[in-house]
Parts: C-alpha cells; sequence; structure tokens
C-alpha cells in the first residue's frame, strides 16, 4: 500500500492511495469465508456452499467491502501522523482514475481534501468593540407602566359596548338558541362592521350575519357551539341578544397592586413603582446591549481574523454530505450565511483552546433547566416542582441534537463572555429604536 500527498496551495490537497492485491486479498478471503458460512443458499447445507458460488455471489461486495475499510484506515492514519485538521471529509477527487476491479494487481484512488486554515486569533485591551446601552426614558417608563397595569387587570360589567370590549350573548334562530356565548369586538372580520355593535347594552337585540361578521369558522363555531359541519347546515343571520357588556379595567395603582406584581411589601409607593420599573426596563436593555455586543463582538473578530477557506471544496462537501437534502442552487444560496458562521466557529474554537474555556456538565444541566422553566413559563406554568424540571432536563439532555444545540449556545456565551470582560467597550448611549435599526 502506497498513499502520497500533493499539497496544491496551503488550503487544498489531494490524497492518492494505491494498493496492491497483496493488500486485499487476505482480507477479502476472510469476508468471502464469512459469507459463505452465515449463506443459506438452496441446495446446500448452510455454511457448505462452494466458494466459487460465493465469490460469484458475493465477491463483488466483499471487494468493495474490504478496499474501502482499507483506504478509510490509510487516510485517517496519513491524517493522524502528518497532523492535519480537514474540513469535513476526503472528497473522491473529481477526475476519475479507471480501475481493473476483476484483473487488476493494484487500484489507484484519489481524494480532495479542504484543509483548516492556521488560525493566529486572540482578545486583548487593543481591542475596542462597540457596547450600546440603552437609555431608560420617562416615555419608556410610562408605557411599561401602562402595559404593568393593563396585565394584572380584570373584566368589568360595562354600561355600552366600547371597541375594546367583550359581551355575553344569547343567539336564536328559529328553535335552535346558544345561551351565554361570549363575543369580542376583536374578533370581528373588519373595522366596519365593529362599528355596527359600537354603544351595544344589555338588552339590545340585533340581526347578525354570523358569517360576515365572524371570518373565521374555527371560531365562529365555537361562539355558537357547535361543530363545523353543523354550523355549514344552518342559515348565516341568527338574532342576537346582549345579556351583559364586559370591559377590561386596568389595575389601579395601588398596594395591593404592588404586591400582585412583585410579592407582598416590595414596593409601597409610586416612587419604589418608578423605580422597579426603571430597573425592569434597565435589566431588558441590557439582555439587547449584551446581545448586540455579542453580534459586533463576532463580526469584529472574524473580520480581524482574515480568514481564507477554500470555498470550491467546501461547497462540494455540503452537497455530498447533504445529498437528496439539497441542490447546489440551495446550497450556493445560503452559502454566504454559512460561511459567516463557519468562520465565526474557528475563531470561538480558536480562543477557546486558548484561554482553555470550557463547557461543563454543571453549565449543561443548569441551561437545560433554565430551557425547561422558559417553557413552562410560556405555557402558563412558572412554577414547577424541582423534580419535575430536573427531570425534563434530563431529557432534554439525553436527546443528541437538543444537547448539542445547548452546548454550541454555551461555547457562544461563554466565549462572547470572556471578550466582554477582556476587550476595550467602546459605550455609546442610544435610543431604544435606533438599537432595533441595527438589530434589523
Amino acid at each position: 500500500m502506497e498513499i502520497k500527498e500533493n499539497r496544491i496551495d496551503a488550503l487544498n490537497a489531494t490524497l492518492t492511495v494505491t494498493l496492491d492485491k497483496a493488500d486485499w486479498a487476505e482480507p477479502k478471503k476472510k469476508k468471502l469465508n464469512s459469507f459463505r458460512h452465515q449463506a443459506d443458499i438452496k441446495g446446500f447445507r448452510k455454511g457448505m456452499a462452494p466458494m466459487s458460488l460465493i465469490e460469484r455471489l458475493y465477491g463483488a461486495q466483499a471487494m468493495g467491502e474490504v478496499v474501502n475499510g482499507l483506504i478509510t484506515d490509510a487516510i485517517n492514519k496519513h491524517l493522524e501522523e502528518n497532523k492535519l485538521r480537514i474540513i469535513g471529509e476526503p472528497l473522491p477527487s473529481e477526475k476519475q482514475i479507471d480501475n481493473d476491479w476483476i484483473d487488476g494487481e493494484s487500484l489507484t484512488f484519489e481524494y480532495d481534501l479542504g484543509l483548516y486554515p492556521e488560525v493566529d486569533i486572540d482578545v486583548t485591551a487593543e481591542d475596542s468593540i462597540p457596547y450600546y446601552k440603552v437609555k431608560v426614558t420617562e416615555a419608556a417608563k410610562a408605557d411599561y407602566k401602562k402595559n404593568l397595569l393593563r396585565q394584572f387587570g380584570s373584566l368589568t360589567e360595562g354600561g355600552t359596548l366600547g371597541e375594546d370590549d367583550f359581551m355575553t350573548c344569547d343567539f336564536e334562530q328559529g328553535e335552535t338558541k346558544v345561551e351565554d356565548t361570549y363575543v369580542a369586538l376583536r374578533s370581528m372580520a373588519s373595522d366596519e362592521i365593529k362599528k355596527g355593535f359600537i354603544g351595544l347594552k344589555a338588552g339590545d337585540v340585533k340581526d347578525v350575519d354570523v358569517v360576515e361578521t365572524f371570518a373565521n369558522e374555527t371560531d365562529r363555531a365555537s361562539m355558537l357551539h357547535m361543530k363545523k359541519e353543523e354550523l355549514a347546515a344552518m342559515e348565516p343571520v341568527w338574532k342576537m341578544t346582549v345579556k351583559s357588556v364586559k370591559t377590561f379595567k386596568d389595575a389601579e395603582e395601588n398596594q395591593e397592586t404592588y404586591d400582585k406584581i412583585f410579592g407582598e411589601g416590595t414596593v409601597k409607593d409610586a416612587a419604589a413603582f418608578d423605580k422597579k420599573i426603571a430597573g425592569r426596563l434597565a435589566e431588558e436593555y441590557e439582555g439587547e446591549s449584551d446581545w448586540r455586543f455579542g453580534t459586533d463582538a463576532r463580526e469584529y473578530l472574524v473580520k480581524k481574523a482574515g480568514l481564507k477557506l477554500p470555498e470550491a471544496f467546501i461547497k462540494r462537501w455540503l452537497l455530498a454530505a447533504n445529498e437528496g437534502k439539497f441542490t447546489a442552487e440551495d446550497i450556493e444560496k445560503d452559502f454566504d450565511s454559512f460561511m459567516k458562521d463557519f468562520r465565526w466557529d474557528i475563531v470561538r474554537g480558536e480562543i477557546m483552546k486558548k484561554h482553555d474555556l470550557k463547557v461543563t456538565k454543571e453549565d449543561m444541566e443548569r441551561e437545560a433547566n433554565r430551557f425547561v422553566n422558559y417553557q413552562y413559563a410560556m405555557y402558563g406554568l412558572p412554577a414547577m416542582p424541582e423534580d419535575q424540571t430536573r427531570e425534563a432536563a434530563t431529557r432534554l439532555l439525553a436527546d443528541e441534537q437538543q444537547a448539542r444545540r445547548i452546548y454550541e449556545k454555551l461555547e457562544n456565551d461563554i466565549t462572547v463572555d470572556f471578550i466582554k470582560k477582556t476587550a476595550t467597550l467602546n459605550k455609546k448611549s442610544i435610543s431604544l429604536e435606533k438599537m432595533r435599526e441595527l438589530s434589523k
């Protein structure tokens, strides 16, 4: 066996692997013997078919498996001994080599390699990266307070129906009567239709074309307590009688509301309420500032590293690795985005290696627990028992794809946190609107 490396340039190389008959003869014989022992061929006792028949039936398969194994072992050994760091996998050369698989005394194969670039990147105090701090404005505090009081508000009995109000109604059509159904103006099909309902009060009666008024069939069926197929058999016009009007009233700013929002006794007056709101906004804005900093730090360091990569090889590798999933056109369309991520992966890996930054088991468990709690909160379950959260987190980490996603997120978080502590932050005050424009 012989393997030769041809370095085309700093990022591309080829490997030529030549196998002699002596390399594959004995392994192929052992492979055929294995097939023979397992073969159950009509007319012969199991494992007793003649080798000539086994050769005819399984020779090509045995030869292919043996040769592939020999090539893989040879390439892996060469890469290890020569400390070659390659991108993806070796790809069969586009330049085809004709081999005589039946009578040939030797076989030659050529593979293309994409090589990782030399990376020399670090972070020091000489690196200046923007860090945008969002100003907490009086207008922002007022909006936040308004939304918070609305969030903790409640429905009360109202007089006449307003645009943001609700009503309970009875619907009648012939002998069919649907009582105490809930109707919201916001679910109506258009502003023009809503105008015909504004001002209604308890006791008012109105003929309503439910198909025209409520465009969503599912909502319509739910409102009339029917299945969709039952609804389709009914006439669209129903007599609607308003039973009551419900007005959503924001929570009043008082001690009871303070206790509901922040916990008993935490906030005791309007000044403390304002201070809490300012603190919450500052926390939210800090999250946006950190996210923006991570984006800017990534772009800055990738540019600083100036990495060159074997792009033609990478396109071929992506197409081969995702055979059947993506076309060459798909890869070309998303290639720039992929390369940005790939360059950052290389830079991030180099910084982590240089400064011995690691993701620990404890980090993984903590992040999985945080993610599970976030999911529970999204479903309206903000305080699940600790053992239930821990069990769900364990299941999450048992999923290889989910665990990999969490691991990569932590790698990114750890690296960006290191950059933030090490580089010089060029702090800039900015409005929330400008920050969100940047984020687009």
